[in-house]
């Protein structure tokens, strides 16, 4: 059985230096997605949507195992998207204004019908909250600057000015949504070991 782990063979992409700023260009990719609302600490859809996302990527992990060419993978880590509608409001002081869209990207060879599938059995298996609000999207992110930040989530603000000032000093402008890419399981990592790529997409 064919095994691969999306992250060695794009390891340009969740890989990153925690003292340089790299500029790297991310592919259209397809994701699970669910979309919400709210201080991420707090808000229990946050949580149910992480657990939905992570059930559905296992349960698409099986359905590739027991294909018609079955493959084996690593699944991929949680990634966030965040936003607020007044941009001048997204701060780390100011989650409740916060926007987020939690996802999971998926192999290429992942299907709309596996997807659908895969829904289907969580439902009848969990019967999970979230999963009414999942959706299979493609996402094209472009060309992003990026950073690894070590430590908690409440202490990414020193990591995210330098990203911005990269940006800034070398002829870039912020576009899109700043993204998260979670490396670290928080229920198993201490606060100050915890992995995070910080990437914002650049114009």
């Amino acid at each position: 059985m064919t095994k691969i782990d999306l992250k060695k063979e794009m390891k340009q992409l969740y890989s990153s230096s925690a003292k340089e700023v790299s500029v790297v260009e991310v592919p259209s990719m397809s994701y699970l997605m669910i979309d919400g609302k709210g201080n991420p600490n707090t808000s229990q859809d946050y949580m149910d949507s992480i657990e939905a996302l992570y059930a559905v990527s296992y349960n698409l992990k099986f359905l590739s195992k027991k294909g018609v060419n079955p493959t084996d993978y690593v699944v991929m880590p949680l990634e966030g998207l965040w936003w607020a509608d007044n941009m001048a409001e997204f701060s780390i002081e100011n989650k409740g204004t916060w926007k987020w869209t939690s996802m999971i990207v998926q192999p290429s060879f992942v299907t709309e019908a596996m997807f659908i599938q895969a829904l289907e059995q969580v439902e009848k298996k969990k019967g999970l909250t979230a999963l009414s609000r999942m959706r299979f999207e493609k996402y094209d992110e472009g060309s992003s600057a990026q950073i690894m930040h070590i430590g908690p989530y409440a202490a990414e603000t020193p990591i995210i000015c330098k990203l911005h000032k990269f940006i800034e000093d070398n002829g870039y402008s912020l576009r899109g949504k700043h993204h998260e890419i979670y490396l670290s399981d928080p229920r198993k990592a201490a606060p100050e070991k915890l992995k995070t790529i910080i990437r914002q997409p650049i114009k």
